[in-house]
């Protein structure tokens, strides 16, 4: 990676190249260790992230049940619940970035595959390894505290009372292209290249965008922007509100990721200007 040089107190960036795209399809990927190591750290750090963030929702719901003569101030509060999301990214993404770069999102790795920065097959397959974990993470939950799960809605996704299909579909949206946005920013080569003197940790803008997502839209959907996330709680739970709104939780984070992709990749960094100008030259030869 390019490194910033100080000349006469100042910095002054070396020249950067982007790194070539991924191919659709990689062949060689999957007679790689190193490959079949990254789905599994995406397999256990959803895993993980399910198992905390599900039991963190329940704990709450607990606390604040009016029949045990609780009120709505007991407990960890939506603040609470928004830091457990938040927090638990900020963890896995810093321990699993050198692995698999730390999806623990299919709406990531949507977004990702679309700016060309994983193949085809990776992409296929960190997606299931993902709703994987997903589902054994709440399986973990439900097995250790099966009646609080059942009681308390298994931290499964729905949409709330009082806000239509279309509120429910726009701030999953939203949210979505918040957090992706943040991923594309946060891990730019470019940037890390021309800003390398001034460090950035990945992960803690990533996570604070999940904490922040999470404050506007727990009241509306429970916040997905994850459909590895609303996927495992809907497959443990079973019931039919969160399976009949589940589409709004695969539909609002891929438009999200895409969102985002687009515009950080062909607006930001001059993708579309690039590819203007190439053709353009290539049209005068």
């Amino acid at each position: 990676m390019a490194k910033d040089v100080e000349v006469g107190g100042e910095f002054q960036a070396k020249d950067y190249h982007d790194p070539p795209p991924a191919p659709l399809v990689d062949a060689q990927e999957l007679t790689q260790w190193s490959f079949y190591r990254a789905i599994i750290a995406e397999f256990i750090a959803t895993l993980l992230f399910l198992y905390i963030t599900v039991l963190t929702v329940i704990g709450y719901k607990s606390q604040v049940d009016p029949d045990k003569g609780s009120q709505d101030c007991d407990g960890v509060g939506i603040l609470g619940i928004a830091w457990a999301f938040g927090g638990m990214i900020f963890i896995l993404v810093y321990c699993t970035a050198g692995i698999s770069g730390g999806h623990i999102n299919p709406a990531v790795t949507f977004g990702l595959f679309l700016a060309r920065k994983v193949s085809l097959v990776r992409a296929i397959l960190y997606m299931a390894a993902q709703c994987l974990g997903a589902i054994c993470g709440c399986g973990l939950v439900k097995a250790f505290q099966k009646s609080y799960y059942n009681k308390y809605g298994g931290g499964a996704n729905s949409l709330a009372d009082g806000y239509s299909t279309g509120t429910g579909l726009a701030a999953e949206i939203i949210g979505t292209f918040v957090l992706v946005y943040t991923v594309f920013s946060a891990t730019d080569p470019k940037r890390n290249a021309r800003d390398s003197h001034v460090p950035v940790l990945a992960p803690l803008p990533i996570g604070f965008a999940v904490f922040m997502v999470h404050l506007a839209t727990i009241p509306i959907t429970g916040t997905g922007i994850n459909p590895a996330r609303s996927f495992g709680a809907a497959v443990m739970f079973n019931q039919d509100k969160p399976w009949d709104d589940h589409w709004i939780f695969w539909v609002g984070p891929f438009i999200g990721a895409a969102i985002a992709a687009i515009y950080h990749e062909y607006i930001l960094r001059a993708g579309a200007a690039k590819a203007l100008g190439s053709f353009r030259s290539s049209s005068a030869m």
